[in-house]
């Protein structure tokens, strides 16, 4: 074989280096992207990568993934901030680091705006064991595309630590995570290793209490108020003075009486009436019972024993009929993953239906006045169903545009053909159709909140109106009030400075 020649030899040693350069400085996820604190027009993806490197994600709405973000820490744990989303927004979004692309594209959908009164999600308790059958009721979960999801504690047995968060509630639940926001709560195994302090170093959760603690937070999706309360804190297991049983009640006091929506659900860890092995929570229940009677909470969701259990409508422990006022119906779903527990005594009077042979989670769909929910197994089949109805107030109709227009010949009503028209609107003033308004910036030129030309005003609106261009393009007339001649009726910062990684 012929030796090669010294250019050929630092060629091929060029080559080499080029290569292993390239290899030190490729990537790889040693988590998948997991969506926290989604709200309307914001939401994070956090996500780690074994190369110390930039970071960023691409996203946008539908299947074009045009912006992009960068993550906020360098490293290998990384926290991506999306913002400027529209609410009820499908989005695409994929994860980058060291150049390369390290996922495909994932989808998840932004809240509802304010005033939808249809909303989607489910909840999973007792859940952490990184097993086939909490695979399989993550799976489960998935397949019904719930736009969020909610769990009742014990994330990853048997003691929370840093390992067992990666591997019992990150890795089998990937698929999840990185298309369907979650807002957990904290169980006590999650307490086991330093006060849950794993659970508070990976999630992003808010934080709308005096502490700024993550945890216990409400938010609002749609017409539904959800509030996550720290039972295991409440019980004597974490910091007193920020998450004690007092602390909390003061705040879900406040935070409940504050809430406008027309649905709410309180949702933690240990029970206030179950028939399972832990047996009921009566702390829990006497302090907070109360409260969610006197606020309007419809469900009260936890986990710790692990079964499904849902009670009557219960108001003062008493079964009530249903629709009474302050009545709650208490379900306990800590059938997610972990080995079910038999009951070991009799149905109580107040339980309405109980299962200690399947698991799965719970699924409810909030459409106006009607709450449904199932407990349905990984395939998809019902173990149980209930609804819940009560009446709401009917929606406000789109706002009516009352335009007064005044001309030599008094007030001359906008689009009417005649002010003797018989047919006609009597000429002061007309009130418009209900229809979407037009910006100032919509109108023909010269047309504005005033003119120096009422009769002009007064035919270049009507022409406008014919056209129907006033009446589908959006926005709102808005006028100094000087001036005004058109006129229309009446989540978080988890911490001063950078937000810790994931």
């Amino acid at each position: 074989m012929r030796p090669r020649s010294p250019r050929a030899a630092s060629r091929a040693l060029a080559v080499s280096l080029c290569l292993a350069a390239l290899s030190a400085g490729a990537a790889s996820l040693t988590r998948q992207p997991y969506l926290q604190s989604v709200s309307r027009t914001s939401g994070l993806v956090a996500f780690r990568t074994d190369t110390s490197c930039p970071a960023q994600v691409r996203f946008g709405a539908g299947d074009l993934a045009q912006m992009a973000n960068a993550s906020s820490v360098p490293g290998t744990r990384h926290l991506v901030t999306l913002t400027g989303l529209a609410p009820a927004t499908e989005y695409s979004y994929v994860v980058e680091a060291c150049g390369a692309a390290l996922t495909q594209a994932r989808s998840f959908r932004t809240a509802p705006a304010p005033g939808t009164r249809s909303v989607h999600f489910t909840a999973m308790g007792d859940m952490g064991m990184g097993n086939a059958d909490q695979i399989a009721v993550a799976n489960g979960t998935l397949r019904v595309r719930p736009e969020l999801v909610l769990t009742v504690g014990d994330n990853a047995y048997s003691s929370g630590t840093e390992s067992e968060w990666h591997s019992r509630f990150f890795a089998p639940m990937a698929g999840l995570l990185s298309q369907v926001p979650i807002f957990p709560s904290a169980g006590n195994h999650d307490y086991q290793t330093a006060q849950a302090q794993p659970y508070i170093d990976n999630l992003y959760l808010p934080s709308n209490n005096r502490h700024r603690s993550e945890r216990y937070y409400s938010f609002d999706w749609g017409h539904v108020h959800f509030a996550a309360i720290d039972s295991s804190c409440a019980i004597g297991a974490g910091p007193q003075a920020v998450c004690g049983l007092a602390e909390q009640k003061t705040w879900l006091q406040q935070d409940l009486a504050q809430s406008q929506a027309f649905w709410k659900v309180v949702y933690f860890h240990h029970a206030p009436y179950t028939s399972g092995s832990h047996g009921s929570q009566l702390a829990i229940r006497r302090e907070l019972g109360p409260l969610f009677e006197a606020h309007g909470v419809d469900l009260v969701l936890a986990g710790h024993d692990h079964d499904y259990e849902r009670s009557y409508p219960l108001r003062a422990g008493s079964v009530v009929p249903a629709g009474s006022g302050g009545a709650v119906v208490y379900l306990v779903v800590g059938n997610g993953g972990a080995s079910l527990r038999p009951f070991s005594s009799s149905q109580p009077s107040w339980s309405a239906f109980r299962n200690d042979t399947a698991k799965g989670f719970l699924d409810v769909s909030v459409n106006e006045g009607v709450l449904l929910g199932r407990m349905l197994r990984p395939d998809g089949s019902a173990v149980d169903s209930f609804s819940i109805t009560k009446p709401l107030p009917p929606l406000a109709p789109p706002l009516a545009l009352t335009v007064a227009v005044e001309g030599e010949r008094g007030p001359l009503p906008v689009g009417d053909p005649s002010p003797t028209d018989p047919g006609g609107t009597p000429p002061q003033e007309q009130l418009l159709p209900p229809a979407e308004e037009a910006p100032v910036d919509a109108l023909a030129p010269g047309v504005g909140c005033a003119s120096s030309n009422p009769a002009g005003l007064a035919f270049a609106l009507a022409g406008l109106l014919v056209s129907g261009l006033l009446l589908r393009r959006r926005g709102r007339i808005t006028c100094p009030a000087s001036s005004r001649r058109a006129s229309t009726p009446p989540g978080s910062g988890r911490r001063s400075g950078a937000p810790r990684a994931p």
